[in-house]
């Protein structure tokens, strides 16, 4: 019983990191051997989960540096995206003016070093001067100070 317990609880903490992925420590570089080309390398994004936090070890290509985030506002809620999914700013997601959907970004904040996994379903910001668009969940969750409305951030695409 304690295994089968065990076993759905996995399945039930997988799904719920492909939907939202939080990260709390620096990524690793994990690096495994192609098994059909056995000269070159591939590189993996892995998943540990520790005691009370998920960790996403795994490769982040840079895209762009000091730019500046905002967040989406209540009256979205419900909405169709672009990508046609319903707007909730209860998830990890983001709005960007030319990444593919399901594109998944890390945005980490420059002034406090916190990050997180989002996945790309809409488009804007189309507000001058703003890169990207979070959910408010996203954004409450890097951001320093509750109060502001925009913070500079580093964009990294998740391999």
């Amino acid at each position: 019983m304690k295994k089968a317990i065990t076993i759905f609880l996995s399945i039930a903490i997988i799904g719920l990191v492909s939907s939202q992925i939080v990260t709390k420590e620096k990524a690793k570089t994990v690096v495994q051997k192609d098994s059909i080309k056995k000269d070159k390398a591939t590189l993996q994004p892995e998943i540990v989960f520790n005691d009370s936090m998920i960790v996403v070890k795994g490769v982040f290509k840079p895209f762009k540096n000091n730019v500046v985030a905002s967040y989406y506002a209540d009256k979205f809620n419900g909405r169709r995206t672009a990508s046609g999914k319903k707007f909730d700013n209860t998830k990890y997601t983001a709005a960007h003016r030319k990444l593919p959907f399901g594109t998944k970004l890390k945005i980490t904040n420059e002034a406090n070093g916190k990050s997180i996994i989002v996945e790309v379903t809409d488009r804007g910001p189309f507000s001058r001067g703003r890169e990207i668009d979070l959910t408010k969940k996203a954004f409450m969750e890097i951001a320093s100070n509750k109060s502001s409305g925009a913070f500079k951030v580093k964009i990294e695409m998740v391999n």
